[in-house]
């Protein structure tokens, strides 16, 4: 059975490259779209991840 709940799967898409990250996030506290600085393999270095749809 599936968890209901406010806790949502999400993609953080690399603005750099086609690299992405999943995770997860409470739409209830965050309704906003989601941007972090985190490693990207393919270019070697921190760059900014966005939400993407």
């Amino acid at each position: 059975m599936a968890k209901k709940g406010p806790r949502q799967i999400i993609k953080l898409k690399s603005t750099e490259s086609a690299h992405m990250y999943l995770s997860a996030k409470n739409r209830r506290n965050d309704p906003n779209r989601l941007e972090f600085k985190k490693y990207d393999p393919i270019v070697r270095r921190h760059v900014v991840y966005r939400e993407a749809k």
